[in-house]
C-alpha cells in the first residue's frame, strides 16, 4: 500500500479537545471471551506490546475467580512475568477486580491501579454479579474503601447503560444514580458501557446531559463503545465533541461480555486512532506499532481480528 494511504489526511476541528485517552481493555476484554485458551506467554507479550505502542493505560487481566471466567485462570502468572519483564510499573496497570477476594488478591500482588465492573439493570447485576441491582453496593462499597484507604487508584465501570437484551431500553435516571453511587463510593473514572453495542449519538448525548446535570462533569466520565450496530464511531464522535476524552478500546476490536450473548467486539483501538489521528487529536499511540501487535495477535489467535482498520493496513 502506497505510504501516503496508510494515514488519513489531517483536517482538525478547532470546536473538539485536542487530546484524547485510549484506555485499552484488550488484554482483559478482549481476550476475556475467547474459547480457546491463551497462553499466559502471549497474554504477557501483548500486553507489553500495547504498553510500547504508547497506550497509557492498559488494562491487564482480572481477578476473578477462574471458574467464572476461565480464559484468565492465570491471572497472578501474567501479573507476576509483567513485574518480572517491565519492572515495578506493571503494578500500576489497572486490574479488574469483583470483590473483597479479588481485592485481597491485589494487595498480595501490590497492585495500585484496580477497577470494579457494576451494572446499570437489575437482570444483568443478577447474571453477572449474581446480586441484585441494590445488593451489588454491598460488595463494591467495601472493595472501594479498603483500595482507596490503602492508596489505589479505583476506577469503575457501569454496564447495561444504553440498554439491556433482556429488559430491553435502560431510564437514564437508572444509569445516572449507578454511576453516582459509584463516584460517591470513591471511583476517579466513571466508564460507561454499551455492553451490547445498542446506543446511537443522540442517546449518549442525552446520557451525558444527565451526568452532567447530576454533578458529573466530562472530565471524570469515559465511553466503554461495542460495535455490535456499527454505532461505536459514531458514539464516540458525540462524546467527543460532548467534551468526553477517555475511551476504551481493544486492540484489533476483540471481546465481548461473557455473561450477555449479544454482546459482540469492543471498539477497535485501530479504527478510534485512524479516526483521531485524521482529526489531529494528540493521543501518544503509535499506528504502525498497533498494526504490527493487531497482526502478531492474530497469528495467535488463528483468525482474523475484527478491526477495519487492521483489515486495511495489515502488511
Amino acid at each position: 500500500m502506497a505510504e501516503q494511504l496508510r494515514h488519513p489526511q489531517v483536517v482538525p476541528d478547532p470546536s473538539l479537545p485536542d487530546r484524547v485517552t485510549i484506555y485499552e481493555v484488550g488484554p482483559r476484554d478482549g481476550l476475556q471471551n475467547e474459547k480457546a485458551i491463551v497462553p499466559t506467554e502471549v497474554k504477557v507479550g501483548l500486553v507489553e506490546r500495547l504498553l510500547d505502542a504508547g497506550l497509557p493505560y492498559v488494562e491487564a487481566t482480572s481477578l476473578v475467580h477462574p471458574r467464572w471466567v476461565p480464559q484468565l485462570a492465570d491471572a497472578e502468572e501474567v501479573l507476576a512475568a509483567l513485574v518480572e519483564r517491565i519492572g515495578d510499573h506493571a503494578r500500576d496497570l489497572p486490574v479488574l477486580v469483583p470483590n473483597e477476594r479479588g481485592l485481597e488478591r491485589a494487595f498480595d500482588l501490590g497492585l495500585r491501579h484496580i477497577a470494579v465492573f457494576a451494572s446499570a439493570t437489575e437482570t444483568f447485576a443478577r447474571r453477572n454479579l449474581n446480586r441484585s441491582l441494590d445488593e451489588q453496593w454491598s460488595m463494591f462499597e467495601p472493595v472501594m474503601t479498603r483500595a482507596r484507604a490503602a492508596g489505589m487508584r479505583v476506577r469503575a465501570y457501569v454496564s447495561m447503560c444504553f440498554g439491556d437484551p433482556w429488559e430491553g431500553d435502560v431510564p437514564l435516571d437508572q444509569v445516572v444514580a449507578a454511576g453516582k453511587r459509584l463516584m460517591d463510593l470513591g471511583a476517579e473514572q466513571l466508564s460507561l458501557g454499551d455492553t451490547i453495542g445498542v446506543g446511537t449519538p443522540g442517546h449518549v448525548v442525552a446520557l451525558l446531559d444527565a451526568l452532567n446535570d447530576a454533578g458529573l462533569s466530562d472530565d471524570v466520565l469515559a465511553l466503554h463503545a461495542h460495535d455490535t450496530y456499527g454505532q461505536a464511531l459514531g458514539n464516540v464522535a458525540a462524546a467527543l465533541r460532548h467534551g468526553v476524552t477517555t475511551f476504551d478500546t481493544s486492540a484489533g476490536g476483540l471481546g465481548g461480555c461473557p455473561y450477555a450473548e449479544s454482546a459482540t467486539g469492543n471498539l477497535a483501538t485501530e479504527d478510534l486512532l485512524w479516526m483521531l489521528d485524521g482529526l489531529g487529536i494528540t493521543t501518544g499511540v503509535s499506528m504502525p506499532s498497533l498494526v504490527e501487535t493487531g497482526t502478531w495477535l492474530e497469528g495467535h489467535l488463528g483468525r482474523p481480528a475484527p478491526s477495519r482498520v487492521l483489515q486495511a493496513l495489515r502488511p
